[in-house]
């Protein structure tokens, strides 16, 4: 197999070949630093291969991250997993003016998904007054009780409620760690803060939160 023709010049045997699994760069299954960076790099520099692979890479986790952020609500006409398609293609539209200063490309993933979330709930704010025609037709959940069915929207609403009480970054971190599934070393870098600072505030944050769920008689 050869590889894709280049946009930059190079001889097609510089650039990396994304088509193959032995070619991607995630040996350890995460989405690290030293991961990344070839890859965005070959992606910044118009490998479309490359530029396949970085979506297919960071979509799922950038999918988990509005959806957790959004409480798995539709907000007026846009759900989360919109939200999500228009993260991918703003960090797309960023990838070629994006230059390595030495942190990582999860910062700014994590920045454009983190606005993308706000300019949704922003949105809504502004326009209350959509009509809904109908109630959207979802599963119900153990056994499709309806009982169960309220118990389990009360109870996340709860959640939703208590988490934001939390600082910015607590919920970042718990949104990162626990929703997404990030390592405390990709979210530390997602970040911009140490790991040691990440698997502190996370347990912090914790530990108020189960304060506020036994005051709150969960």
């Amino acid at each position: 197999m050869t590889a894709p023709p280049s946009t930059t010049g190079e001889p097609a045997s510089a650039v990396r070949d994304y088509r193959t699994p032995e070619s991607l760069p995630r040996p350890s299954g995460r989405l690290t630093k030293e991961d990344l960076d070839p890859l965005v790099k070959d992606a910044g520099e118009g490998n479309p291969a490359a530029i396949h692979s970085l979506l297919q890479m960071i979509e799922p986790v950038v999918v988990r991250y509005c959806r957790a952020r959004m409480g798995g609500r539709d907000l007026s006409y846009l759900s989360a997993d919109d939200v999500a398609q228009e993260v991918c293609l703003a960090v797309l539209k960023a990838l070629p003016d994006y230059q390595d200063r030495g942190g990582s490309f999860l910062y700014l993933v994590h920045a454009i998904a983190a606005n993308k979330v706000a300019d949704a709930y922003r949105a809504v704010a502004r326009d209350r007054s959509e009509p809904v025609p109908e109630l959207p037709e979802r599963p119900l959940v153990a056994g499709n009780e309806p009982e169960s069915h309220a118990l389990h929207l009360d109870l996340g609403a709860r959640l939703g409620r208590l988490l934001a009480s939390l600082p910015r970054v607590q919920q970042e971190i718990l949104t990162l760690r626990i929703a997404v599934g990030f390592s405390a070393q990709e979210t530390a870098e997602a970040l911009g803060i140490s790991p040691g600072n990440v698997r502190v505030t996370q347990h912090r944050a914790l530990t108020r939160l189960r304060g506020m769920i036994s005051d709150d008689e969960f």
